[in-house]
């Protein structure tokens, strides 16, 4: 058995379970809806639990801006990592650090889980469904 086996088969069971994520959130500056992250982690925290999996978020060092990796940590050690997300920085201070953050986390927890907010644009009317992919990158078994 190779060592992904365990993670593997939870996390298809998991991501069979996502719900959507809801566009609750309004922008200002646009007047237009979108799936904050709050919203992102509830459309599959309850899914990835009830399969053993663990969702962490991990930063990493960069100067000019935040780097944030997806990582799903299954009950058996197995781990699954979605990469690395760059997000720079608007402002070189604590609110352009942490909008930054904010935004990374969303990305990186997105392309990960393979996660689309709701279709309000007018697709779903129309009958066109898309999917996102996305491959992950696998990290040893820790020992």
């Amino acid at each position: 058995m190779n060592e992904i086996s365990v993670i593997s088969k939870a996390f298809i069971a998991a991501q069979k379970e996502f719900a959507p994520a809801l566009k609750t959130a309004t922008n200002p500056h646009f007047r237009s809806k979108y799936a904050d992250l709050s919203a992102c982690v509830e459309a599959v925290i309850d899914a990835l639990h009830k399969n053993d999996i663990a969702l962490v978020q991990k930063t990493h060092e960069v100067d000019s801006g935040v780097k944030v990796e997806t990582i799903f940590l299954h009950a058996s050690g197995e781990t699954m990592s979605g990469g690395i997300l760059y997000m720079p920085t608007n402002k070189a201070d604590c609110h352009g650090t942490m909008a930054a953050l904010t935004y990374a986390r969303r990305g990186s927890l997105m392309a990960a889980a393979g996660l689309a907010p709701e279709d309000d644009d007018g697709n779903a009317a129309a009958g066109i469904v898309t999917k996102p992919t996305q491959a992950l990158e696998v990290m040893p078994k820790k020992q």
